[in-house]
């Protein structure tokens, strides 16, 4: 038996493929590009192009092995309207619906899958359990919603699929939109928040999600969701004041009304020139949390990373990687990191 990770040399995927390989494990990493990472002494790589169906068909899948879909294409960069559709769908729908046919026809059932919260859309319930109405708020969680209908119809013809809903996911090496907000710390502006800030905001860190995928596997890949995200989110004003302390920045905290900022970035939007995408504005100032205590019932997963440590570490690689600052760790390793 081996561990087949479509996507693994992506975020969750490098750190995956380092835990497997760790507990001894054989792994195959299928993607399109191959990075400088320690594992790949211990594991094979493969490359592989997820929206080329001949690609997906050459990797060599037996009926014992444990697949993994971690191949995404995520919200950054920010793109304009017209280009999101084109954008997202090859990779994220269809690159599934490749791995899934290429499945059925090696025998293999097992397969652990990332879609995302964003399927939701606007909070209806909170927290959000794994049943909450869906009704995504644009092409990328659209796209990610396909999917999971997609797996509903492959669980009818024998295929066992857990699917996981993360939150922001953030550790080191990547930093996304999160890289505007430090910038306007380290120049001491004022940073803006949509609405009051008492709302809380949820991270998931990148080993967290890697350590559910391995309990997935370990648990005989359940037929169920799983919503991904931190314990105890901080409101978005703590969490932001907490940062803006620990940089030792002169920013303040800018409260705004939550509609005007809305409506001038569909403004903005509908003109093709994005701030930040509308799947990410428009639900900034809800009550957006995951229940996620579904994944420790079934799973024993238990997140390990805060919040606020998450986001001190992210700006700490974000100033080790700017300034090369010699006190500053690039990234986190450890809980509470």
């Amino acid at each position: 038996m081996k561990h087949i990770l479509f996507g693994g040399d992506g975020f969750v995927g490098r750190h995956l493929a380092q835990k497997l390989v760790q507990d001894g494990e054989r792994v195959l990493v299928a993607d399109i590009v191959k990075s400088d990472l320690a594992h790949y002494t211990a594991c094979d790589f493969l490359h592989t192009d997820v929206t080329d169906p001949a690609a997906v068909g050459r990797v060599p899948i037996a009926p014992e092995d444990m697949v993994y879909n971690l191949s995404a294409k995520m919200l950054s960069p920010i793109m304009p309207r017209a280009k999101r559709h084109d954008f997202f769908y090859p990779v994220n729908y269809f690159g599934t619906k490749h791995i899934v046919e290429a499945m059925e026809k090696a025998g293999a059932p097992n397969l652990v899958h990332f879609t995302t919260d964003m399927i939701y859309g606007h909070t209806k319930t909170t927290p959000m359990t794994e049943d909450h109405p869906v009704a995504p708020l644009g092409e990328y969680g659209q796209s990610k919603l396909d999917t999971e209908v997609l797996a509903a119809e492959w669980r009818k013809k024998g295929m066992n699929i857990s699917l996981f809903r993360p939150r922001l996911i953030i550790g080191p090496g990547r930093l996304g939109i999160l890289e505007k907000l430090f910038k306007l710390i380290d120049s001491n502006l004022p940073v803006p928040m949509i609405g009051s800030g008492k709302n809380p905001y949820q991270f998931i860190s990148v080993f967290d999600c890697a350590e559910a995928a391995r309990l997935a596997w370990k648990a005989g890949v359940p037929n169920e969701a799983y919503n991904l995200g931190s314990l105890n989110p901080p409101p978005v004003r703590k969490l932001l004041g907490d940062l803006i302390r620990h940089a030792g920045s002169k920013s303040i905290l800018v409260p705004t009304p939550g509609w005007a900022v809305k409506r001038t970035l569909d403004f903005l939007d509908l003109l093709n020139m994005p701030l930040m995408d509308p799947e990410q504005y428009l639900i900034a100032d809800e009550e957006c949390v995951l229940d996620v205590g579904k994944g420790k019932r079934d799973l024993g997963w238990v997140p390990q990373y805060r919040d606020e440590d998450m986001l001190i570490a992210a700006y700490s690689e974000y100033r080790a990687k700017r300034f090369g600052d010699a006190h500053a760790p690039a990234g986190f390793a450890q809980p509470a990191e």
